[in-house]
């Protein structure tokens, strides 16, 4: 719903600038999406006053100008429009100027001669001949009477292009807010203005509505009230231009007076209109009815519709004219020869209308308002204002009185004054007089202890909704924060804690985090070379699967990593590192459910990225989670993987994670060009092995002596192997033991790898001596020797 400020300012005068203003409606429950000002994107454009006029000695099309700008000085601008004359006055573009397009004017020459600028047509000021009925489309916009043409004035001040829209969001809850009415109540409650509602008043007229009309209602059940009325002698003309600046601000394009005034209607009240032409109204009788299975209407957009006797059409004593809260028929609509018109205002049952729309595919302004449910109070008020306006405009005669058939009477809702109740519900501490007055200026009735909800407020059913209102206008930002009464504080569970330590290592590891589906396509097996006999291939199907793609649980999920990498290397991204927290189905037989554990998959591919990167992180994470002792073995039978580059971290026996190089068939079945690192961590295992107790260590008090150590070993010695046979027998002192080279080369010999660690030794209580260290050492070189490997000189 847009808001036009300056149609705001009728009702309700509020001195605030936008921002605040939109700030404190949307504090108080009316949400503003955006403003936005008219005419925002023109720049440097003034009336101006055509003081000569003559044709361009080298142009038989253009005209060389004379205007006076306001600027002090006559500017020559030359022009090809045909329709300027002496004595106009134009909008002027200076030097430097921007038009709606966004493009920008400055001064040039036309065949040799200097033009200062541009003069404007309509759409050069971003408007249309609907917005000013007597100007030119394609010519230069001459100013009216209806414009102020004081020289060298902003434009949008002439011409009314300075308005300020702010855009609602409005609940659909809130019909009575898709009006400027509503939402002037909603502005002047929150800024505790006075509130300024003018009543209908309609003059007398001629003759007697009943002699031209007749109304009778067959539903009750769906349309609760029609209220009918007639004009005479209908002079059809353009709106006046205040009327038509309030349409276009509402993003209503202006048609003609008696369109624009059942639009204006709609958009001040919220109340759809309708104007029938009165010749093709059979028998001058009005029937609501529901219409009959296979009749048919040709609707006003030139549709021929089909209904069903489920949706209300308002007929006359022959066919329908009408899709009831919809759209008018096609002979319903007003031409230029109309002479006598039927006004109508009616409100039916909102979610007949909604059926209607949806089943007709005709979702419409009128049916948008109609189907939140409107109020039927308001039917008399807005045919009233509609007939005022019929006058002030002089656009025809009214015939006295109106035809009011009130079908089925809205009951008002009464609820108990319980201020002790909202108190403790909100959690305030508001006064009962207070609490009153807030109810009060948006139009409630309290007294004997009674609340009466006005009749817009079609929302307001229980306690609670009172209890809205209150809070909504002491102020939602006032209300003093809480824990909700009788409800646990929320906490994480230990394995939600540590499902994030894994989550936040891994992310700081640099790895970015995915989430895939957890089923697949059972071919993904294939795809990473899965043995037949694998029991990961008793995956749970799905019976209703999305498609083949999708139709099993994955037991596994390397396809998973493998398709994002692969779909990263297709998209020319040169490197990806990844990581998921991902739940695998596995199989407990027909009639069991299958057991749902997680895995910790990383992933990466990249110039940069080596299995070793890839080792580093698992052993990272291993360490995060408190685990020390795990060995690494050489893996040669793991399916997806290289058979030569793949290790597994073991840890009391039991596998704990994988980590390898992705087989060279796998790579080229997802279509990744370049080598890539995948490691699966058992998360259920880590989680029952790890040990996140931190046990504080003081800064040691004596310095380390550290050794240097070089083995020559076998090639496929695995140096974790040997660093804790080094480690096991180094002793009590033993603080550390790094590796930091290793090296292969004709000097150290055919199959045969240079292994270097450095080891750190400490005592807590006193400084070491050197034969302690020494001793220590021998130990270390011996226990290399035991598992072939021999010290370097």
């Amino acid at each position: 719903m847009n808001l036009s400020k300056r149609w705001l300012g009728e009702f309700v005068q509020v001195e605030d600038t936008d921002r605040n203003f939109a700030e404190a409606l949307t504090l108080s429950g009316s949400k503003v999406e955006s403003y936005e000002h008219e005419g925002a994107v023109l720049e440097n454009i003034v009336v101006g006053h055509v003081e000569e006029i003559e044709r361009h000695p080298d142009s038989d099309h253009l005209w060389v100008c004379k205007i006076d700008d306001g600027s002090g000085d006559i500017i020559q601008i030359i022009t090809g429009a045909q329709n300027v004359s002496k004595g106009d006055y134009v909008p002027v573009a200076r030097h430097k100027s921007v038009i709606a397009s966004g493009d920008k004017i400055t001064a040039g020459k036309l065949r040799g001669l200097e033009s200062r600028g541009m003069l404007c047509s309509l759409g050069e000021l971003g408007l249309s001949a609907h917005d000013f009925p007597y100007a030119i489309e394609d010519g230069i916009f001459i100013l009216g009477d209806d414009c102020d043409k004081t020289i060298g004035m902003d434009i949008r001040e002439s011409i009314g292009l300075n308005d300020t829209i702010v855009e609602f969001e409005i609940t659909s809850n809130r019909p009575d807010c898709l009006s400027i009415i509503g939402l002037a109540r909603e502005t002047a409650a929150t800024y505790n203005l006075p509130l300024n509602l003018h009543t209908p008043e309609v003059k007398p007229g001629i003759e007697d509505v009943n002699d031209y009309l007749k109304v009778d209602i067959e539903c009750k059940d769906k349309c609760y009230r029609y209220c009918g009325a007639v004009v005479k002698n209908v002079r059809v003309a353009p709106s006046p231009r205040w009327m038509r600046e309030r349409l276009r601000a509402e993003g209503v394009r202006p048609i003609n007076n008696i369109v624009d005034i059942t639009n204006y209607v709609m958009l001040e009240y919220g109340q759809p209109m309708h104007a029938f032409d009165l010749r093709y109204l059979n028998g001058n009788h009005v029937i609501v009815r529901n219409a009959k299975d296979g009749e048919t209407i040709t609707t006003l957009d030139g549709e021929e519709r089909t209904l069903t006797n489920e949706m209300m059409v308002i007929a006359d004593e022959k066919a329908p004219v009408a899709v009831a809260g919809v759209m008018g028929g096609e002979f319903s609509g007003i031409m230029d020869d109309t002479d006598t018109i039927v006004f109508e205002s009616a409100c039916f049952n909102g979610v007949s209308v909604r059926r209607a729309a949806k089943a007709l595919g005709m979702r419409t302004e009128a049916s948008a308002r109609f189907e939140k449910q409107l109020n039927p109070d308001d039917c008399d008020v807005c045919l009233n204002r509609a007939l005022e306006l019929i006058q002030m405009l002089d656009a025809g005669d009214v015939v006295n009185g109106m035809v009011d058939n009130y079908a089925t009477p809205k009951e008002p809702v009464v609820l108990p004054f319980m201020p002790e109740w909202t108190n403790k519900f909100i959690g305030i501490d508001v006064p009962a007089d207070e609490q009153a007055e807030i109810l009060r200026k948006i139009g409630f009735t309290v007294e004997n202890d009674k609340i009466t909800a006005p009749a817009f407020r079609i929302d307001i059913e229980h306690q609670a909704d009172i209890s809205e209102e209150i809070a909504r206008f002491y102020g939602y930002n006032n209300i003093p924060t809480r824990e909700l009464a009788g409800v646990a504080k929320a906490t994480l569970t230990e394995r939600q804690r540590f499902n994030k330590l894994l989550e936040k290592t891994s992310m700081g590891c640099g790895l970015s985090e995915i989430q895939t589906f957890s089923f697949i396509s059972p071919k993904s097996y294939d795809k990473i070379r899965l043995p037949e006999n694998s029991t990961l291939r008793n995956c749970v199907t799905i019976m209703n699967p999305l498609g083949e793609d999708t139709s099993v649980m994955r037991t596994t999920a390397i396809p998973s990593m493998l398709e994002v990498l692969g779909r990263n290397y297709a998209r020319k991204n040169d490197k990806a590192a990844l990581y998921e927290l991902a739940t695998v189905y596995l199989s407990n037989g027909k009639d069991e459910l299958p057991d749902e554990n997680q895995s910790l998959v990383l992933g990466m591919y990249g110039k940069n990225y080596t299995y070793y990167s890839l080792k580093g992180i698992v052993e990272k994470i291993l360490s995060v989670c408190g685990i020390e002792d795990y060995n690494v073995e050489p893996k040669k039978d793991a399916s997806a993987f290289h058979p030569g580059r793949t290790g597994e971290f073991i840890v009391d026996g039991k596998q704990i994670a994988i980590c390898g190089e992705i087989h060279p068939a796998v790579l080229e079945n997802y279509g990744i060009g370049a080598r890539a690192y995948v490691a699966v961590i058992d998360v259920e295992y880590l989680f029952e092995k790890a040990n996140l107790v931190r046990i504080y260590k003081a800064l040691p008090k004596f310095p380390a002596t550290t050794r240097d150590l070089a083995f020559v070993a076998n090639i496929d010695m695995p140096v974790l192997k040997l660093e804790k046979a080094i480690s096991d027998v180094s002793g009590k002192f033993l603080e550390n033991i790094e590796l930091f080279d290793i090296f292969t080369g004709a000097q150290i010999g055919e199959n045969k790898k240079s292994v270097a660690f450095n080891l750190r030794f400490r005592s807590a209580e006193r400084t070491l001596t050197d034969d302690e260290v020494n001793s220590a050492v021998k130990k270390a070189i011996k226990a290399a020797e035991e598992l072939g490997a021999v010290l370097r000189g």
